[in-house]
């Protein structure tokens, strides 16, 4: 089993993620502080070094928080598009080690391919990533309104498939949000809902994927019972019965790896 995936958290509060192959290992997003990214590395059983780089996917401060003082105190460098770039408003000194790449463009890090994918989400241009490597695909889709027709195609015959299940529509409606943040979260360019991410496994999945992890849960407006009674839901209602196993990515520690 060469190919990896260890989420070591996801939520509004910092995700972090790697996806290795037998010869290539990269961090995805740095949400958490860099002491806190190298105590879960440590937790889940990871390498806390020997990384060929870390890809961000936008500028929001759940998926950066770390990016500057992790960036200066390793020798990998950060992948990122030139717009998150310009928003992150960093300098030589904070980001020494930059490399630029553009969304819907595939490219690699050592054996593993990447293709960047845009997303609906308030930012300046915000990705969702795919990647490749030894016959294996790993899709990791968060911060999205909703599920475009580029993602639900570039996702196809993905083994491992990291999904946003970001609210409960009846909670997020009655709970503790201004008007102002429901309006934001419910638009096309927020977040995607249980019932908004049920509809893609009911009627756009391909049923391939052996892991589908539900990430990016609002710890005020979801329950992670919903989110997988929701999708287990979806995935019975298919035609075709799913295999597909179904867990939770948790926001305070990472998820066992996942094996391909």
């Amino acid at each position: 089993m060469a190919v990896q995936v260890t989420i070591l958290g996801s939520g509004s509060g910092g995700n972090c993620a790697v996806v290795s192959s037998s010869r290539t290992r990269l961090l995805v997003d740095a949400g958490f502080s860099r002491r806190e990214i190298l105590r879960r590395l440590q937790a889940a059983g990871e390498d806390a070094e020997n990384f060929d780089a870390l890809l961000i996917s936008h500028e929001h401060s759940d998926h950066v928080a770390g990016l500057r003082v992790l960036a200066r105190k390793s020798s990998f460098p950060v992948f990122l598009n030139p717009l998150t770039r310009r928003a992150l408003g960093t300098d030589a000194a904070e980001l020494p080690r930059v490399e630029e790449f553009r969304s819907g463009e595939a490219f690699w890090i050592g054996d593993i391919e990447i293709t960047p994918m845009t997303v609906p989400h308030d930012a300046a241009d915000p990705v969702a990533f795919c990647f490749q490597a030894e016959g294996v695909k790993v899709a990791i889709v968060t911060d999205l309104g909703y599920m475009p027709e580029n993602v639900k195609q570039q996702i196809r015959g993905a083994a491992c498939l990291v999904m946003e299940s970001n609210h409960d529509l009846e909670m997020l409606k009655v709970g503790p949000y201004p008007w102002s943040l429901k309006q934001r979260v419910l638009s096309r360019v927020g977040h995607l809902s249980n019932e908004g991410l049920g509809q893609f496994l009911a009627n756009d999945f391909d049923g391939i994927a052996s892991h589908l992890v539900l990430a990016h849960l609002s710890e005020n407006n979801n329950l992670p019972q919903l989110a997988e009674l929701c999708a287990q839901q979806a995935l019975d209602a298919r035609p075709a019965r799913s295999t597909t196993s179904v867990q939770v990515a948790q926001q305070h520690a990472p998820l066992a790896t996942l094996r391909y």
